[in-house]
């Protein structure tokens, strides 16, 4: 990155930061749930409205794509795509500030609110100096992030990734572990797989004085949960990081009422998609023979959630370089492997990506991602503007 492009991005960003600053703020007072995002859609295209950047809404529903193209290229010459999710989390905040969701029991938790507001300062920026990009950018604002199947898949099957082709594909995400002004990368494969496990367990209620009367779905779900860890322990390859955790068990009964159903959610997670295969087939053979063994029926639904998430290393470390240019060695880390999922994932499956990561944190205690009390260091926007607009600069 030659010095004088350096310069350009650092005196842009901060010269927009206040105002980026109020579009987080804004928000994340106004936040909605996976597919809902109507008022943040009208925000986005407003806000590129007044930028001067022809967009598209209503994509897959509530999504947003623009393209900003310089002059020297044609509206169809292949380009960068650049992404942020638009939804937050049913979670009721717990902040005290000034700019606290007004939405009871919706919150920006997961940061979607700083990634949106980051996008919207890049636009700026890469819309002003568009003269010097080597080839169109396609801004992607995309709902159902948190949500199953993701809203990068519809977004996919819709075509944006197309019309112009996407060549190569560059997302961020906030990450508490850092602090503010640092970044951090990893080539390869950096985040697990996410299914979902809904069960119902339909026994045969009565007194819980009378066991052998009845079918004890409580029972059958403590065991289900056991027996299924196998697959962990004993089916997996030791070297293929797999989780498979359940956090939702709900029996209504009492001290001496053995209820009639039991519903359980849960997990599974791994690194290989040839494995992840397998695994969910076992879990449904034994969810079916454990629960038949019993005497009871059940309702088993898998839904199929993210992919593997892979970046592709030739990407990943062009960008990285250009972030030790940016802040400096000390401030460019390396990423460990994570059993979390982003449906960032989806586009890895189709072009060479970088998803990297942006610290957040401040100097006060800082909470992680969907905790009620989870916020950022203001000046991480800064960080954010800058490497994610130098993505889209080839010098």
């Amino acid at each position: 990155m030659t010095p004088s492009l350096k310069h350009l991005i650092i005196q842009e960003s901060e010269s927009i930061f206040d105002k980026v600053n109020g579009y987080r703020e804004h928000l994340h007072m106004y936040p909605e749930l996976s597919f809902q995002e109507f008022k943040t859609m009208e925000f986005v295209s407003q806000t590129l409205t007044q930028i001067g950047i022809k967009h598209e809404k209503g994509v897959s529903g509530t999504g947003i794509v623009a393209l900003i193209v310089p002059d020297h290229a044609s509206a169809l010459s292949p380009c960068i795509g650049l992404r942020a999710d638009l939804d937050a989390l049913p979670i009721q905040e717990e902040n005290e500030v000034a700019y606290r969701s007004k939405q009871p029991g919706v919150m920006h938790a997961c940061g979607h609110d700083v990634h949106t507001a980051i996008l919207l300062g890049v636009a700026e920026i890469l819309e002003k100096h568009k003269s010097k990009l080597e080839q169109p950018v396609k801004l992607i604002f995309q709902p159902g992030e948190e949500k199953n199947p993701g809203g990068a898949s519809l977004l996919i099957a819709s075509g944006v990734l197309e019309n112009p082709k996407v060549e190569r594909m560059f997302g961020l995400h906030v990450f508490p572990e850092f602090e503010a002004g640092h970044v951090g990368f990893k080539s390869g494969l950096y985040m697990a797989s996410c299914d979902e496990i809904h069960l119902t367990i339909i026994g045969k209620g009565g007194h819980g004085a009378m066991p052998e009367n009845c079918i004890d779905p409580i029972a059958i779900g403590a065991t289900l949960i056991t027996q299924l860890q196998q697959i962990v322990s004993r089916s997996a390859k030791p070297t293929t990081p797999t989780v498979l955790s359940f956090g939702h068990f709900e029996a209504i009964g009492s001290t001496n009422v053995i209820p009639e159903l039991a519903h359980l959610k849960g997990t599974f997670r791994t690194h290989d998609e040839q494995w992840r295969k397998e695994a969910l087939q076992l879990i449904e053979e034994q969810t079916k023979a454990i629960i038949s063994s019993y005497g009871a029926k059940f309702d088993l639904q898998i839904s199929r959630g993210y992919p593997c998430l892979i970046n592709d290393g030739t990407t990943t470390q062009h960008l990285k370089q250009k972030a030790i240019h940016l802040l400096g060695p000390e401030n460019v880390h390396d990423l460990e492997l994570r059993m979390t999922s982003e449906d960032f994932a989806f586009y890895s499956q189709q072009v060479p990506v970088c998803f990297f990561r942006i610290g957040v944190r401040g100097n006060q205690e800082q909470f992680g991602v969907h905790h009620p009390r989870f916020n950022i260091d203001s000046s991480a926007l800064l960080t954010g503007m800058q490497v994610l607009s130098s993505a889209c600069f080839d010098s």
